[in-house]
């Protein structure tokens, strides 16, 4: 299910429906009883719990629809289900896109149709819509329509991609994202010290604390889960050494380390060691060490970076570093990037991976950056100069008259596509800003460009090359 928000046993069809509803045992997981149970307790997600908006009139009950609830896991797409139950005071029923078949849908239906008769309403919570096949999406069409049902959908996809249409046109689409560090952090200290989680039964260090943050990866489920199994190791080590009465035994980065089996990355995302890591990938990307490359993107990744920084550094330096040396390099982080938007973590991690290698791979050349950087040197320098007045636009009334587009020659009319024209300012004729290198691709290019320029620049004896 929806990892900090899963339910426990879902009721079946024609049950209570309570299984979300009902606070939970004091032996449920500590992400299950640390669940939120008002609108106030929803850490995170602000840009949809705003005052008067969609989700917000739902949970609060003054508003009806059916959404879709489109995010990573542990983000509160089930509680938000939950809520909306509660407050529209519906039957709830859950079914699993895993496990449940047309045959299921159809059944919770038929029972809605009946309580309806009675002037109760039921919310269907489906997990995994996605999973769901278009049969069975389609089998949903008319409750949702009619509002037999009042569907509250989650999927760790995008909607636009795994749903159909007309269940997407008859939904309010709704997208959670990853809980901020702040967020996370809040989670954690509410349950050490909330009586339905570990009610101060253990005390965390900071670093202890930062070290679950990271390792959640913006999943408050995994956080819980992690801080869990630490609280249990440090209270079982607590009795078995007979402390005394009212100890509250405290929880290192040691013992998180130890309870998860996993090291903590010495890695601060807003000190040296952030922008040491990260100019030591880039580095290594432009020295083409692959291996340093990925170890470095490890470690990011580890840390719990934002997957965009990490996209938009591969995209800049596919520009930067590689050029027209091999074109496809931006291709491919650009790529990388849109999984980062449309999957997220931690399956983005391989688009990262992919392009880093692609990248530190690539042949090299800084012939963009030197390109841009001398034309901008030129315009600053105020060598601007006229546009010739063949080139100028001559698509209005008196255009002929003031010279515009007279003589301008046309390239397609000309077998090779290329025609002796200037097209520079005359104080800028002959100059050459892109210098190709011998590097993969540039090196046709370079062969191809030199021809480019003698022919385009056959009829002026004025060009000078820099």
């Amino acid at each position: 299910m929806d990892g900090l928000f899963d339910t426990p046993a879902a009721a079946p069809a024609g049950g209570s429906g309570g299984g979300l509803t009902s606070p939970p045992g004091a032996h449920a997981p500590l992400a299950v009883r640390m669940r939120p149970q008002s609108l106030d307790e929803i850490v995170g997600q602000q840009h949809l719990l705003g005052p008067g908006s969609p989700l917000r009139r739902l949970i609060n009950g003054s508003g009806a629809a059916s959404v879709l609830l489109y995010g990573p896991p542990g983000t509160g797409k089930t509680t938000m289900a939950a809520l909306i139950s509660r407050a529209t005071g519906g039957r709830f029923e859950a079914l699993s896109a895993l496990s449940a078949g047309v045959k299921e849908v159809r059944s919770v239906i038929d029972i809605a149709r009946r309580r309806l008769i009675d002037g109760q309403q039921t919310v269907l919570f489906i997990d995994e819509v996605h999973r769901f096949s278009k049969t069975q999406q389609d089998a949903l069409l008319d409750a949702v329509e009619n509002r037999i049902v009042l569907l509250v959908a989650a999927t760790t996809e995008n909607p636009s991609f795994s749903v159909v249409s007309p269940l997407l046109s008859r939904s309010l689409v709704l997208q959670l994202r990853s809980l901020a560090d702040d967020d996370i952090r809040e989670v954690l200290r509410r349950a050490v010290s909330d009586p339905r989680g570990l009610d101060g039964r253990v005390e965390v260090s900071d670093a202890a604390l930062d070290h679950l943050v990271a390792v959640a990866g913006g999943d408050a489920r995994r956080a819980l889960t992690a801080l869990e199994a630490s609280a249990d190791a440090a209270l079982r080590d607590d009795e078995e050494s007979a402390e005394p009465d009212g100890h509250r035994p405290l929880l290192d980065i040691a013992e998180v380390e130890a309870a998860i089996d996993r090291a903590a990355v010495r890695y601060d995302r807003d000190g040296d060691q952030h922008y040491d890591v990260t100019s030591a990938f880039i580095k290594s990307i432009r020295g083409s060490d692959v291996d340093a490359a990925l170890h470095y993107l490890a470690r990011m990744i580890a840390a719990g970076e934002d997957p965009r920084f990490i996209s938009r550094r591969l995209m800049i330096h596919a520009s930067e570093d590689i050029g027209m040396a091999d074109p496809t390099a931006l291709q491919t982080a650009v790529a990388a990037a849109q999984v980062v938007a449309l999957v997220g973590m931690p399956e983005a991690k391989l688009a990262l991976t992919q392009a880093t290698i692609h990248l530190a791979t690539a042949p090299k050349s800084a012939g963009v950056v030197s390109a841009i950087g001398a034309a901008l040197a030129d315009v600053e320098a105020g060598k601007s100069g006229a546009v010739p007045a063949h080139l100028r636009d001559s698509h209005y009334a008196g255009a002929k008259g003031l010279g515009s587009g007279i003589g301008y020659r046309y390239p397609h009319d000309d077998p090779d596509g290329v025609v002796a024209q200037q097209y520079a300012p005359d104080d800028l004729v002959g100059v050459d800003y892109y210098q190709p290198t011998d590097h993969g691709n540039e090196r046709e290019i370079g062969a191809r460009l030199g021809r480019l320029r003698s022919i385009v620049r056959g009829v002026s004896a004025r060009g000078r090359r820099r």
